[in-house]
């Protein structure tokens, strides 16, 4: 009896190895996964719990949607008519979050010494967070206490160099916590709303009573 037991059980096993395109070591249905379909779902549980940054989120749409970065002139602050069109941008981005704050970052090319830059890269910061305040940005949401003078150029020269001479804006944070709108019971919310509205021979007490408008199990 042994010998034909160990037939069959070998047959059976062949069988399920033909009929199935996985390994029994992965999760029912992998074979149907494209390659993208638990990603929404990850995506939502990820920002739920608050492991998604929402900062860094914010600050890779603003670099992707509008100039965050302006240019200045050899020793100067001032914004000439191709910063402020940046910074018009800007705005007009900022206005969209209005949660959201910003900071502002200070640069210098490496001419002159490194305490004139640190203070001229923070004069350049400051001007840039005047003109959005002047486009009627709240000066709470924005910062300029960031200068890095000489310290990070884009172009590694000793000489002028006016891609060097420039302030980035980023996003640093939001005026408060965001709130968690959906926090793990909106379905049974919206549940509980399909069960009354659906629930025939409802009446005005009912109405004041949402558990008697749900039916009892068994009725």
């Amino acid at each position: 009896m042994r010998a034909p037991l160990a037939l069959l059980c070998s047959a059976g096993l062949t069988v399920l190895t033909a009929c199935s395109p996985q390994s029994v070591t992965s999760p029912a249905g992998a074979w149907l996964d494209e390659g993208g379909f638990g990603n929404p779902t990850m995506n939502n549980t990820l920002v739920m719990t608050g492991q998604r940054n929402a900062v860094v989120d914010l600050s890779r749409r603003f670099a992707a949607e509008v100039p965050s970065t302006v240019n200045f002139a050899f020793n100067s602050d001032v914004l000439d008519a191709e910063a402020q069109a940046a910074l018009q941008e800007q705005a007009n981005f900022i206005r969209q979050f209005s949660l959201a704050r910003f900071r502002v970052y200070g640069h210098t090319d490496k001419v002159g010494s490194d305490g004139y830059n640190k203070a001229l890269g923070l004069r350049r910061a400051r001007a840039v967070v005047a003109y959005l305040i002047g486009q009627g940005i709240s000066a709470d949401r924005l910062e300029a206490v960031v200068s890095f003078g000489e310290q990070q150029p884009l172009i590694v020269t000793e000489g002028r160099e006016r891609r060097n001479r420039r302030t980035v804006t980023e996003v640093s944070g939001f005026l408060k916590a965001r709130e968690q709108t959906l926090d793990g019971k909106y379905a049974l919310f919206n549940y509980d709303e399909y069960v009354r509205s659906a629930y025939e021979g409802h009446s005005p007490e009912v109405e004041r009573d949402p558990e008697a408008a749900s039916p009892k199990r068994g009725e």
